[in-house]
Protein backbone atom coordinates (compact mmCIF):
# COMPACT_ATOMS: atom_id res chain seq x y z
CA UNK A 1 0.00 0.00 0.00
CA UNK A 2 0.98 3.55 -0.41
CA UNK A 3 0.74 6.29 2.22
CA UNK A 4 0.84 10.32 1.37
CA UNK A 5 0.92 12.97 3.26
CA UNK A 6 0.51 16.86 2.51
CA UNK A 7 1.56 19.93 4.01
CA UNK A 8 1.33 22.97 3.32
CA UNK A 9 -2.23 24.73 3.17
CA UNK A 10 -3.78 27.51 4.62
CA UNK A 11 -5.19 30.67 4.42
CA UNK A 12 -4.20 33.38 1.94
CA UNK A 13 -5.82 36.64 0.15
CA UNK A 14 -7.02 36.72 -3.60
CA UNK A 15 -4.24 37.14 -5.80
CA UNK A 16 -1.47 35.08 -3.45
CA UNK A 17 0.14 32.00 -3.47
CA UNK A 18 0.74 28.63 -1.90
CA UNK A 19 2.73 25.48 -1.74
CA UNK A 20 1.44 22.16 -1.49
CA UNK A 21 3.52 19.28 -0.75
CA UNK A 22 2.80 15.54 -0.76
CA UNK A 23 4.99 12.38 0.65
CA UNK A 24 4.48 9.08 -0.72
CA UNK A 25 5.55 6.55 1.19
CA UNK A 26 5.32 2.30 1.00
CA UNK A 27 5.20 0.20 -2.23
CA UNK A 28 5.62 3.02 -4.41
CA UNK A 29 6.95 1.39 -7.21
CA UNK A 30 4.24 1.15 -9.30
CA UNK A 31 2.92 4.30 -8.54
CA UNK A 32 2.98 6.16 -12.28
CA UNK A 33 0.59 8.81 -11.46
CA UNK A 34 0.44 11.46 -8.79
CA UNK A 35 -1.74 14.40 -8.70
CA UNK A 36 -3.94 16.93 -6.58
CA UNK A 37 -7.84 16.42 -6.37
CA UNK A 38 -10.01 19.51 -4.85
CA UNK A 39 -13.08 19.26 -3.14
CA UNK A 40 -15.45 22.35 -2.54
CA UNK A 41 -18.17 22.45 0.19
CA UNK A 42 -21.21 20.62 -0.88
CA UNK A 43 -19.52 19.10 -3.99
CA UNK A 44 -17.38 15.74 -5.53
CA UNK A 45 -13.89 15.51 -5.90
CA UNK A 46 -12.41 16.81 -8.81
CA UNK A 47 -8.74 16.77 -10.11
CA UNK A 48 -7.38 19.80 -11.24
CA UNK A 49 -3.11 18.71 -11.51
CA UNK A 50 -1.65 15.38 -12.06
CA UNK A 51 1.54 14.11 -13.34
CA UNK A 52 1.53 10.73 -15.38
CA UNK A 53 4.74 9.16 -16.11
CA UNK A 54 6.56 13.06 -16.27
CA UNK A 55 3.21 14.39 -18.29
CA UNK A 56 1.31 17.17 -15.94
CA UNK A 57 -2.35 18.11 -16.64
CA UNK A 58 -4.53 20.66 -15.32
CA UNK A 59 -8.11 21.57 -14.81
CA UNK A 60 -9.17 24.53 -17.13
CA UNK A 61 -10.22 26.21 -14.30
CA UNK A 62 -6.38 26.15 -12.59
CA UNK A 63 -4.44 26.00 -16.01
CA UNK A 64 -1.84 28.66 -15.95
CA UNK A 65 -2.05 29.54 -12.64
CA UNK A 66 -0.73 26.11 -10.57
CA UNK A 67 2.19 24.25 -11.57
CA UNK A 68 2.81 20.35 -10.21
CA UNK A 69 5.69 18.87 -10.33
CA UNK A 70 7.52 15.87 -8.82
CA UNK A 71 10.78 14.46 -7.49
CA UNK A 72 10.37 10.76 -8.11
CA UNK A 73 13.32 9.69 -6.40
CA UNK A 74 11.91 11.26 -3.44
CA UNK A 75 8.04 10.19 -4.45
CA UNK A 76 7.36 13.92 -3.76
CA UNK A 77 4.65 16.27 -5.73
CA UNK A 78 4.23 19.67 -5.58
CA UNK A 79 1.42 21.94 -6.02
CA UNK A 80 2.52 25.67 -6.48
CA UNK A 81 -0.65 27.83 -6.20
CA UNK A 82 -0.46 31.23 -7.87
CA UNK A 83 -2.91 33.80 -8.68
CA UNK A 84 -5.35 32.35 -5.99
CA UNK A 85 -8.61 33.00 -6.40
CA UNK A 86 -11.72 32.69 -3.91
CA UNK A 87 -12.75 29.79 -5.66
CA UNK A 88 -10.00 28.16 -5.52
CA UNK A 89 -11.06 27.22 -1.51
CA UNK A 90 -11.11 23.50 -0.64
CA UNK A 91 -9.82 20.64 0.57
CA UNK A 92 -6.95 19.67 -1.25
CA UNK A 93 -6.40 15.79 -1.65
CA UNK A 94 -2.95 13.96 -2.83
CA UNK A 95 -3.76 11.37 -5.27
CA UNK A 96 -1.76 8.08 -6.27
CA UNK A 97 -1.93 5.77 -8.61
CA UNK A 98 -0.53 2.56 -10.87
CA UNK A 99 -2.44 4.03 -14.25
CA UNK A 100 -4.29 7.32 -14.82
CA UNK A 101 -5.19 8.76 -11.84
CA UNK A 102 -7.17 11.92 -13.40
CA UNK A 103 -10.54 10.19 -12.44
CA UNK A 104 -11.12 8.79 -8.93
CA UNK A 105 -11.44 5.74 -10.38
CA UNK A 106 -8.12 5.34 -11.10
CA UNK A 107 -6.97 6.29 -7.67
CA UNK A 108 -4.95 3.75 -5.62
CA UNK A 109 -4.43 6.13 -2.60
CA UNK A 110 -5.28 9.24 -1.09
CA UNK A 111 -3.81 11.88 1.39
CA UNK A 112 -5.93 12.93 4.06
CA UNK A 113 -6.07 16.16 2.47
CA UNK A 114 -4.83 19.90 3.59
CA UNK A 115 -7.54 23.12 3.92
CA UNK A 116 -6.91 25.59 1.50
CA UNK A 117 -9.18 28.85 1.81
CA UNK A 118 -8.94 32.21 -0.20
CA UNK A 119 -10.64 35.18 0.83
CA UNK A 120 -11.62 38.34 -1.53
Amino acid sequence: QVQLVESGGGSVQAGGSLRLSCAASGNTDSVRCMGWFRQEEGKERNAVAVINSGTAYYSDSVQDRFTISQDSAKRLVYLQMDSLKPEDTGMYYCVAGRSDCWSSTGVDAWGQGTQVAVSS
